[in-house]
């Protein structure tokens, strides 16, 4: 199979807005794919490489080749070399692997050029999302939706599903069952503007702190304990305070959901980033430990002794939670349908220093890997008033929009850079939508100062733009050493001139230093 047959399929589907369009299209395609080209077919249509990480990013796609008139690369010979270009190592291995990937998209087409930039850069935004891309699995297969999600759910991830379904048929997904040791994706949470809305949504519903740590998945089986990340990463030899509160609890096989977080002594949470750098800690683990001790708060139960459970209501997992897990070791939990109480129970989550709420459906199953309606997470917005200092063009759905947006704060003072420049904080493309899209391409263009290339348009700092985010980390990709986390644009404001740009002083404000460890 042609690697052009999946960028034409690319291609189509981000110009396909009905949903049962672009399902066609891509099982289409996937029926063309021989047995051992369906998993490369299905990770490029999801936007992944099969090759966690290369080495590779946007300075390797900066400067692109001219096309080859005519497509000739296999995927097998792209998926190769992708596994040769990831093990490249050593002194001058980065320019070996650029180089190795100019020579690809010197033979590619421009469709072909622009698949390979967006896997690479982790970009190939064409509208299939894994509901559509499953259900297309589904009909290349000529197997039961409802049959898919579920392999995918146990699997994790949709890629080694779409690959048994097509080589194996229902024979390929029976292999895929519940098993302790082996991580399911995490079931995720929505976005909602504020409580009363998440409440008049659910009704009676369980409201708990969102805590910020990092979401671990934890399996027991007799005295074996193995503990995950929400991306599937083995990270048990990191942990081991949370293998030891494990093998406390009276259970003899066990799946469950929860998050890691170093706490201060009052029970206060710390930075997040003291939680992330101690869990990417590989080496001298029990100094780690002393420095920055972690604790387990759980969830949800996936598994308890035997008995699968995601499939049963929220309040069964709950239930059978409560019954092996002590109180201490809990995401503190109420279930109510009173507004006025579930008011109080954040503004303590807030109090007590967490990020806010998740309300849960009492009845709701757990879907794995999805993000749906029935889990809303209510956090307290921060926005910030920053300059817009450049945008990349956008790619698939987004393709011919000025989309990713380079953001910057005053800097008055020259801090950081010459007095009255801009600081940059970060990018994003979360919160537009097609209008604002159109709008801020049109703006930007105008205000472009001719130091642009085929991704990135600089522009005169004159425009503003409101922007949520979650809170301030340290960061050393910019002059500042801050960056905003999880940035997404609330809205333009073009009424307001550069002068009330928020300051870096502003920012650095909000910030808290992640400290030793």
């Amino acid at each position: 199979m042609r690697l052009f047959d999946v960028a034409e399929t690319s291609r189509a589907v981000a110009a396909t807005s009905g949903r049962l369009a672009k399902i066609q299209l891509l099982a289409d395609c996937l029926r063309q794919a021989t047995p051992s080209e369906a998993e490369i077919a299905a990770s490029y249509l999801a936007g992944e490489l099969r090759q966690r990480r290369t080495g590779l990013g946007y300075a390797a796609v900066r400067s692109m080749p001219a096309p080859a008139d005519h497509p000739e690369l296999t995927l097998h010979e792209v998926d190769a070399e992708f596994s040769r270009i990831s093990e490249l190592s050593g002194p001058g291995s980065t320019t070996a692997k650029r180089s190795a990937l100019h020579a690809m998209l010197t033979r590619s087409t421009p469709a072909e050029q622009r698949l390979l930039a967006g896997l690479v850069t982790g970009e190939v935004r064409q509208g299939a999302l894994d509901g559509v891309l499953t259900d297309a699995v589904a009909a290349a297969a000529g197997l039961s939706a409802t049959d898919v999600r579920r392999a995918v759910m146990v699997a994790g991830a949709l890629v080694p599903v779409a690959a048994a379904a097509l080589a194996d048929g229902q024979a390929g997904l029976d292999r895929f069952r519940l098993a302790v040791g082996s991580p399911i994706k995490p079931m995720l949470a929505s976005p909602s503007s504020d409580l009363p809305e998440a409440m008049t949504r659910l009704g009676t519903a369980g409201v708990e702190w969102k805590l910020d740590g990092v979401r671990v998945q934890i399996h027991r089986d007799g005295g074996d304990v193995a503990v995950f990340t929400r991306t599937l990463d083995d990270i048990t030899a990191r942990v081991p305070e949370l293998v030891e509160a494990t093998l406390e609890l009276p259970v003899a096989a066990a799946v469950f959901d929860g998050e890691a977080i170093a706490v201060d002594d009052g029970g206060r949470p710390l930075p997040f980033q003291r939680t992330a750098a101690r869990i990417g800690h590989r080496t001298d683990v029990d100094h780690a430990r002393a420095q920055t001790p972690l604790s387990v708060f759980l969830f949800d139960c996936l598994h308890l002794d035997g008995a699968d459970l995601p499939g049963e209501p929220a309040s069964r997992r709950w239930a059978a939670l409560d019954n092996v897990v002590p109180a201490a070791l809990r995401v503190p939990r109420l279930v109510t349908s009173e507004l006025a109480e579930a008011e109080a129970f954040y503004a303590e989550a807030v109090r007590q220093g967490h990020e806010g709420v998740v309300a849960k459906s009492l009845e709701a199953p757990y879907e794995a890997g999805r993000r749906g309606a029935s889990w809303l997470k209510v956090k307290p917005r921060h926005t910030l008033d920053l300059v817009v200092l450049a945008a990349e063009w956008g790619s698939g759905r987004r393709q011919g929009w000025l989309s990713n947006l380079h953001l910057g704060a005053r800097d008055p003072e020259g801090r950081f850079g010459p007095a009255d420049g801009f600081v940059m904080l970060g990018k994003t493309f979360k919160g537009l939508t097609d209008q604002m899209l159109t709008w801020q391409t049109e703006q930007l263009l105008r205000l472009a100062d001719g130091a642009t290339n085929q991704w990135v348009v600089h522009v005169r700092p004159e425009l503003l733009a409101e922007i949520a985010f979650d809170g301030v980390q340290t960061s050393p990709r910019y002059p500042a050493g801050v960056a905003l986390r999880f940035a997404r644009v609330v809205r333009h404001r073009p009424d307001k001139p550069v002068a009330e740009a928020d300051t870096i002083n502003t920012v650095l404000g909000l910030h808290l230093p992640a400290g030793p460890g």
